[in-house]
């Protein structure tokens, strides 16, 4: 079971939002109880459904969620939009549901390919949408208008969402407190380190004050400034050296696996990663030398080393990292 914090934050007209903070098999949940209606950011993953439902129900006792909003459409941060689109199905429609306008024809068509979960070896269960976002869109939370930003980078449809009075961003995976989401695109072949540095620099431009992140916990004041000087250095590092990237990148997709899992035979793990067409086109681009198999068990043996895993016996165990 991951581990849940929740905090409240009080915007300047004393309306509170909630944030759910989430182990980072899921992301954060920020909820929205406003006079007239309702809306969740991101939903987390499939496997914390329940839990997210169990969340929102406690917040919001007899009234309905009205809007879902994705920030993107990684799996941790849309996998509960069809429990909750089940949950909270009405009469009069569904909850209506607002998705980065770039992944729209997949998400309609259900394409698992292009919206990443099949690569990866991920599960999202199929969700509908009403409406898409934008860069310069504005979208109701609560009773609070907030702007949409575009923030590619990480991904290259993700929106973050600021609210000017309050000066309080949320911004997915473009900015944590220590870095920010890999760069998929990179590991891909195509050039997108330069938008994670644009995203950086359109965050610092709208001077947040309270930043709500994707995973982990909230930060505000000077944290925001050491925040964004700690993904600039992260970033700096991965530009001279995209090769400690794609290294990073694949431990991160193991280490979800086994956030996932719990615990799995090495040989299955393998099987797995050999089975996760993701693995195979990053080897392939980049490590065209090494055997598959030998390639992941070289990554497995990094978890443990560093302390993400542990062994017994020919099992493979997740381990909390502190």
């Amino acid at each position: 079971m991951q581990t849940i914090g929740l905090t409240k934050i009080m915007n300047k007209h004393l309306l509170p939002w909630h944030v759910f903070e989430r182990g980072w098999l899921s992301s954060n949940n920020v909820l929205f109880i406003g006079k007239d209606s309702t809306a969740l950011v991101d939903t987390g993953y499939c496997t914390h459904a329940d839990q997210t439902l169990t969340l929102v129900k406690s917040a919001l006792g007899a009234r309905p969620l009205d809007h879902i909003i994705n920030t993107h459409l990684h799996s941790d941060h849309c996998g509960g939009n069809a429990a909750l689109q089940a949950r909270y199905q009405r009469t009069n429609g569904s909850v209506q549901t607002h998705i980065p306008n770039g992944l729209a024809a997949h998400v309609a068509t259900w394409n698992e390919a292009a919206l990443s979960f099949l690569p990866t070896g991920q599960s999202c269960p199929r969700f509908s949408f009403q409406h898409t976002l934008q860069h310069g869109d504005e979208v109701m939370l609560g009773d609070t208008q907030w702007q949409v930003h575009a923030a590619p980078g990480h991904d290259p449809h993700s929106i973050i969402l600021f609210e000017p009075a309050s000066r309080t961003l949320i911004c997915a995976d473009a900015l944590w407190r220590n870095g920010f989401g890999v760069v998929f695109q990179e590991l891909e072949g195509e050039r997108a380190f330069d938008e994670v540095a644009q995203t950086l620099d359109a965050i610092e431009r709208l001077r947040p004050q309270t930043v709500i992140p994707g995973h982990g916990a909230v930060f505000s004041g000077e944290e925001v400034q050491a925040a964004l000087a700690v993904a600039r250095s992260r970033l700096d590092g991965f530009v001279r050296d995209p090769l400690k990237h794609t290294r990073y990148a694949i431990k991160v997709l193991l280490k979800y696996k086994l956030l996932e899992l719990q615990s799995i035979t090495q040989s299955a793990f393998i099987d797995w990663a050999q089975a996760t067409p993701y693995f195979e086109m990053v080897r392939a681009s980049w490590f065209a030398d090494q055997p598959l198999r030998l390639w992941v068990a070289g990554y497995i043996d990094e978890l443990t080393a560093s302390g993400a895993a542990k062994r017994e016996g020919d099992w493979v165990i997740n381990a909390e990292v502190r």
